[in-house]
């Protein structure tokens, strides 16, 4: 499923507009992104959790000159899902 896909199935079940289903997709997005970009966590009942978490530096290796390199530390974004998602996934 696409964002696309997401904002039409919105508009279909809220009886919006495609234009208005899609500035809301894009507004939740955007607050998610927002909240992990401060380094907030966004918890969502019944469905996860995201988080920003840092990530270490580390030596990898290029694989084609199979020459060493340093990969520098950077923030990632993370999911966990909730109980309720996985249960409904596992069926």
């Amino acid at each position: 499923m696409t964002k696309k896909d997401l904002a039409d199935k919105l508009a279909i079940k809220g009886d919006f507009s495609k234009t208005d289903a899609e500035s809301y997709v894009n507004f939740l997005f955007d607050e998610i992104t927002g909240c992990l970009v401060a380094n907030e966590e966004v918890s969502i009942a019944g469905f996860g959790k995201f988080v920003a978490a840092p990530r270490a530096a580390r030596e990898g290796i290029n694989p084609k000159t199979k020459e060493k390199i340093q990969i520098a530390a950077t923030t990632v974004a993370k999911f966990k899902p909730a109980k309720q998602l996985k249960e409904a996934v596992a069926k």
